[in-house]
């Protein structure tokens, strides 16, 4: 049985976990950065200097509640991208520190692939499987042949699943983050009220486009004279358009994996947008394939899914070398 000790720091969350090979989650800590809701983003300068400030302790911490010392360790993991530059140097740096220090492989994670993989960790989901990944920074369809493996079968063509609801969040007044709040709202709207433009849809290939949807919000904000329920409704349009477009890029997805002659048969669905229930239901009652996801508290960053794909990587011997940098922008297909 191996043991990890696995370290989160790629945006505003500073997480750090000991896990092991039987499936153990040992010990847990995190920190989310709440100072980051009064500036309506995240200030990436303000994260470093958090992840900085609480990691150490949370390291401690989960070494305490594990019952483990750090020579009982087999590896250290941390996702070294991508994100953001100075939480990636705050852990990566951190981590091979103590991977140095106890004689121990420092293995470098793909934020990415931790959320393609966690899923593993639950389930028996064998490869090859597709994944789409939405989340706060990324939004693609993913083929995950292997560990280290992947075929990008698209993405998006502007913003982030996530970040267009924030941004639509932003522009009907609510606080950040959005998303959660727009699910809320939605369960009051009308989602038939406004329709907002479907963009790719209809379109052959994988690829997504977000920005149209938040052009049109604005024009509706401008046009209206906006009361409580006029936001519900097109919080709840929003959510049914968003669900009409990944319905028919899932369908392309599934053709373009035919056409390379891949059978997939499972499919799952990651990243902190995958937590909305409204797009888990919807994607439930209309996907064919065996569909997955994993429960709200894997798919927002955490560092039991840096932890597990550690533990992947491990099996495989995927070790990294103690100069190893981390990669702000990092593609699984150069992993």
């Amino acid at each position: 049985m191996k043991t990890v000790l696995a370290i989160e720091t790629s945006c505003d969350e500073t997480a750090a976990v000991i896990i092991n090979s039987a499936r153990q989650v040992l010990a847990h800590e995190i920190f989310s950065q709440t100072e980051h809701k009064g500036y309506g983003g995240v200030i990436p300068e303000v994260a470093s200097r958090l992840h900085m400030e609480h990691l150490s302790d949370l390291i401690k911490s989960a070494i305490n509640k594990s019952n483990l010392s750090f020579y009982d360790l087999d590896a250290i993991a941390a996702t070294s991208g991508p994100g953001l530059i100075g939480g990636l140097i705050v852990g990566t740096m951190m981590a091979k520190a103590i991977a140095h220090v106890i004689q121990k492989p420092f293995i470098a994670v793909n934020h990415l692939e931790a959320h393609a993989l966690v899923i593993r960790l639950l389930y028996e989901v064998k490869f090859p499987f597709l994944v789409l990944l939405i989340s706060g920074g990324h939004c693609q369809f993913l083929i995950v042949r292997d560990v280290g493996k992947y075929i990008k079968l698209g993405g998006t063509l502007d913003d982030s699943l996530g970040e267009a609801f924030d941004k639509i969040a932003k522009v009907l007044g609510l606080d950040y983050p959005g998303g959660p709040l727009i699910e809320k709202l939605a369960q009051r709207g009308d989602c038939k009220r406004f329709k907002l433009p479907r963009a790719m849809v209809k379109y052959s290939g994988c690829n997504f486009s977000f920005s149209g949807i938040k052009t049109a919000v604005k024009n509706l904000v401008q046009k209206l004279d906006m009361n409580e329920q006029d936001i519900c409704d097109i919080c709840a349009s929003f959510q049914e358009c968003v669900s009409d477009i990944l319905l028919d890029r899932v369908k392309n997805a599934i053709v373009m994996a035919e056409s390379l002659n891949i059978k997939i048969s499972n499919f799952v669905i990651a990243g902190g947008v995958a937590a909305n229930n409204f797009l888990r239901k919807k994607l439930k009652k209309y996907i064919v394939l065996n569909i997955f996801f994993p429960p709200s508290n894997l798919c927002t960053d955490n560092a039991i899914m840096v932890g597990w794909t550690g533990i992947e990587r491990l099996k495989k011997n995927y070790i990294d070398s103690l100069n190893f940098m981390p990669k702000p922008k990092w593609e699984l297909e150069n992993y």
